[in-house]
Parts: C-alpha cells; sequence; structure tokens
C-alpha cells in the first residue's frame, strides 16, 4: 500500500485477485463496474468502449475491459465476482454496487445469488440526459446496496440520503468517471476507519474518496492503462489535499 499503507491499486483480473485475499479482509465493498449494456446488439456490444461512450474521437479517454457481456453472461459473471467479494468482506459489511435502469434487474439477482442480502436501491440523479420528445429523460443511474448478513442499525455511522445529485465530472480521464464527491458520499455507509474494496477502479475514484474520508482502500484494474492513471491521479490528488 502507499501513503502510511492507505491504499493501493492492484493490476489484475478481479475474479483472479479476489479469491486470493483472506477472509473478513474488507470493511465495505464499493465499486462501479463494466455495465456491458451499450448497444441493442451484440455487434453495437463488442464497440470499443471509447465509441459506444463518447463522441470525442480521437480525444476520447482509453478504452476499458469487460464491457461486451451479453446479460446472461453479464449475470454470471456479476454473481461471481460478487460472490469473491462477499467471501472477503466481515460479517455485516456492506456492498455498493452503480448500475444503470438496464442491467438493474440483472445485478438486484447476481448480489442476492452471491449471498449478499440486497438492503435497497440509492438514485444517482446526473441531471443531464440526450432529451427524446414523448419519453422521459434517463437522468439516473443506480446504486444497488446490501450487507454481507446481518447489518446492525448500531453501527457508527449516520443515515445517507436516497438519492444524490451530482452532474457528471466535466475533465474526465475514464469514460464513466464517477463525480469525486458522489464517491466521497457513498463511502460514508462504511463504518470509521474501515479498509475499503473497489474490484473495478477505473480511474481511482472510489479509492481516492475512501483516502480523503479516512479510510484505507484497495482498488483492482484489469485495464493496464488506467491500473497506471489510477495511481498517478491519487498521488497527484493527495499531494494537493495535503
Amino acid at each position: 500500500m502507499n501513503d502510511n499503507q492507505k491504499w493501493e491499486i492492484i493490476q489484475g483480473d478481479a475474479l483472479k485477485v479476489l479469491s486470493g485475499f483472506a477472509p473478513n479482509t474488507f470493511d465495505a465493498v464499493i465499486t462501479d463496474p463494466p455495465y456491458a449494456s451499450g448497444g441493442r446488439t451484440q455487434s453495437e456490444k463488442n464497440k470499443s468502449t471509447a465509441k459506444k461512450y463518447s463522441s470525442m474521437g480521437e480525444n476520447a479517454p482509453p478504452p476499458f475491459d469487460g464491457d461486451a457481456k451479453d446479460q446472461r453472461s453479464w449475470t454470471r459473471w456479476a454473481a461471481e465476482w460478487l460472490y469473491e467479494a462477499r467471501k472477503a468482506s466481515k460479517p455485516g459489511a456492506p456492498v455498493c454496487m452503480f448500475i444503470d435502469w438496464r442491467q438493474l434487474p440483472a445485478a438486484t439477482d447476481a448480489l442476492q445469488w452471491a449471498g449478499w442480502i440486497w438492503r435497497g436501491t440509492a438514485v444517482w440523479d446526473k441531471g443531464n440526459s440526450r432529451p427524446q420528445k414523448g419519453r422521459f429523460r434517463q437522468q439516473a443511474e443506480y446504486i444497488v446496496w446490501g450487507s454481507n448478513g446481518d447489518m446492525p442499525i448500531s453501527r457508527p455511522v449516520p443515515c445517507l440520503p436516497g438519492v444524490f445529485k451530482y452532474g457528471n465530472p466535466q475533465s474526465r480521464i475514464h469514460l464513466t468517471e464517477k463525480p469525486l464527491q458522489l464517491m466521497r458520499d457513498i463511502v460514508k455507509i462504511t463504518e470509521p476507519g474501515g479498509h475499503i474494496l473497489d474490484p473495478f477502479a477505473g480511474s481511482g475514484t472510489t479509492v481516492l474518496a475512501a483516502v480523503l474520508e479516512g479510510y484505507s482502500a484497495t482498488g483492482i484494474e484489469v485495464t493496464d492503462t488506467y491500473a497506471k492513471l489510477a495511481r498517478e491521479r491519487i498521488c497527484s490528488e493527495l499531494e494537493e489535499a495535503a
């Protein structure tokens, strides 16, 4: 770990890395996995994420791996990594997983198949969307959350909002990067001083948010470009915050 053992980014496949952690290692799992929901057909899903999720052309952030699965494959895969993450978590540890409306039913299935208790769904109101006349705006994404068994209400954690309203980051280094302040709010579901796991670290937002809020964190990132970018970003922003 870095900064007096406060954080680390492990480059590797989440399923392989997760199985190597000892039981009772983590106090929370908070993550934003690939949704694999972009595109209506398999050929559209197979396109580079830089083309699916950006109109910036050559100026788009680098593509990321793991986003071309169909829904059944995604659900099986999600159940597997959620199971491994639960085995590495302490009893009562919360889990928070970002997802969109297309994969919301699959995500709640996978969470429960992996043995977590599904406790609810929070909302991230992005405030913006591509408007389509005669339709509701798709301006929200979701946080499926639960716990590893019983979750006593006596935990020293405040009541968190059910809706978080933040716009997308203006200067993103990852195609699906979440707002830093949003993640700083979400990590507070963890008991003070806890160790947070993010199996899909991306540009390191969850890990950075965790450390800024006084937690320690371990991130896993399969795409080597992003593992490097995440380490550089976290070092830089923690230096500025010091």
